[in-house]
Order: C-alpha cells, then sequence, then structure tokens
C-alpha cells in the first residue's frame, strides 16, 4: 500500500519539486496551494506517472477556518497522512525595522508561523492517533542568523526552528519524526516575491553563485523520509558550496 505525504506550497519552487519526487517514488499525494491553475496543472502531471492517487486542494493556510475545514473533510482514505511538509512560506520586502511594511510582517507571520502552526494542529493528530508520522517544516539559514533588513523574515524563520524542536519533544511519545530543513540560497520564486515581481533584483541576489535549486531540496527531505523508522534527523541546513553563512559567500 502506498504511503501518503500532504505538502503546502506545491504550486510552484520546493513544494512542487518535492511532490514531483515523492510521487515519482510511489507516494500518494496531497497537494495544496492558493493558485488553483498551477495546483490543476501539477495534479495532471503527478497523475500522468501513473500507480499513484493525487488529491489537489485549493486553500489559503493563513486561513484557519478554511484549513480545518479542508483537512477535516478530507475522504477518509487520504486521512492516514505518512509525511507532512509544511512548505508554504514567503519573504516578502527588504528594508529596516524602523521603515517596514506593516503590511508585509503581517503576511509574513501568518504564513510562515500561523499557516505551519493551523496545518500542523488539523494534521498531527491523525499522525498520533495512528503513532507513526514525520513532519518536515521548511524553515531557512535566516531562522539560524539574522542580517540587515531581514528582521521579521528571520523573526519567522527563527521560531519556525523553535517549533520545530517544541514539535519533536511533544509528539516523542507518538513515534512522530519532526525534521527542520534549513537552506541558504536557493534560486526559486523566492526573491521574486521579496521583490514584489521585481525580476531585476531578483537575478541579482544569485549573481555569480551556483545556488541550490528546488530538487536539490526535494532530494534532501525524500533521503531523510527514506531512513530507517528509527532514524530522525532532526535538523539540517543546506548551502550551495559558494556559502558558508548568512554573512559569508564567494562569488564567481
Amino acid at each position: 500500500m502506498n504511503k501518503t505525504i500532504m505538502i503546502t506550497g506545491a504550486t510552484s519552487g520546493f513544494g512542487k519539486a518535492i511532490a514531483l519526487k515523492f510521487a515519482q517514488n510511489g507516494y500518494n499525494t496531497i497537494i495544496t496551494g492558493r493558485r488553483k491553475d498551477l495546483l490543476d496543472e501539477l495534479e495532471k502531471e503527478l497523475n500522468a506517472i501513473g500507480k499513484i492517487q493525487v488529491l489537489s486542494r485549493c486553500f489559503d493556510v493563513r486561513k484557519k477556518d478554511e484549513v480545518e475545514s479542508v483537512i477535516g473533510n478530507l475522504p477518509e482514505e487520504w486521512k492516514k497522512i505518512d509525511i507532512l511538509v509544511n512548505n508554504a512560506g514567503l519573504a516578502v520586502g527588504l528594508s529596516h525595522i524602523q521603515e517596514g511594511n506593516i503590511d508585509d510582517w503581517d503576511r509574513m507571520i501568518d504564513t510562515n508561523v500561523k499557516g505551519l502552526l493551523y496545518v500542523t494542529r488539523a494534521v498531527s493528530p491523525l499522525m498520533a492517533a495512528r503513532n507513526i508520522g514525520h513532519i518536515f517544516n521548511i524553515g531557512s539559514i535566516a531562522g539560524k542568523e539574522v542580517y540587515e533588513n531581514g528582521n521579521v523574515y528571520c523573526a519567522t524563520k527563527f521560531a519556525v526552528g523553535a517549533l520545530s524542536k517544541s514539535m519533536r519533544i511533544d509528539m516523542l511519545k507518538n513515534n512522530i519524526k519532526v525534521t527542520l530543513i534549513a537552506p541558504g540560497m536557493a534560486e526559486t520564486e523566492f526573491s521574486l516575491v521579496r521583490f514584489k515581481g521585481d525580476e531585476e533584483k531578483a537575478k541579482n541576489v544569485y549573481k555569480g553563485i551556483a545556488a541550490l535549486t528546488a530538487d536539490d531540496i526535494a532530494g534532501v527531505i525524500y533521503y531523510c523520509a527514506t531512513l530507517p523508522d528509527h532514524v530522525c534527523i532532526n535538523e539540517i541546513v543546506i548551502t550551495p558550496t559558494q556559502q558558508a553563512s548568512v554573512h559569508y559567500s564567494v562569488r564567481s
């Protein structure tokens, strides 16, 4: 019987790559996101793989009622979720705290922290009831070190790190693994969203760096998810070879 994985923010970047990686390896896949057109496209792509089942649900993780309704009303056969990937998240804006856009702050906090909590609160009891499960939280190297103009984004990713440690302790008796994935520079839609569609600024972030790709992250998550039952990777920080930390990188 195929295992089941649920991925938030599956319409692009890490989420899409994770969905494809696991589906290609025989996992039934629940994909979620806000952009229905992209979800529909991905659903078709996953179904074309064959030998798996795919369920698509369009909702916004920031909206507690939507999260509770969608997950609470999953068909019974889909409630046996083996892996949850809390991937939905973003950085938006890049300014000093005294000049910050409060709407940007709310968007990051509501998505990166509250959205992760809403989804985890809805899914984790299903795992706890079966005494099995694995939760992956997508954090960031920005949750390890702060940098100028990163303020609220860094704060949300520090929160993801703390929540991951707490989840691991809280659900230890339920045999649930929790893994924090903390990537460094990764070329996805991340910077395009941060700079609100400014493609030139987004490209400059990765100039001269062989950045991580979404497939790199998907591969690491698949590795962690397929280790023996008695092995749990609690936390992993991943950077491009040209980046040692937030503050130290070498561009070619």
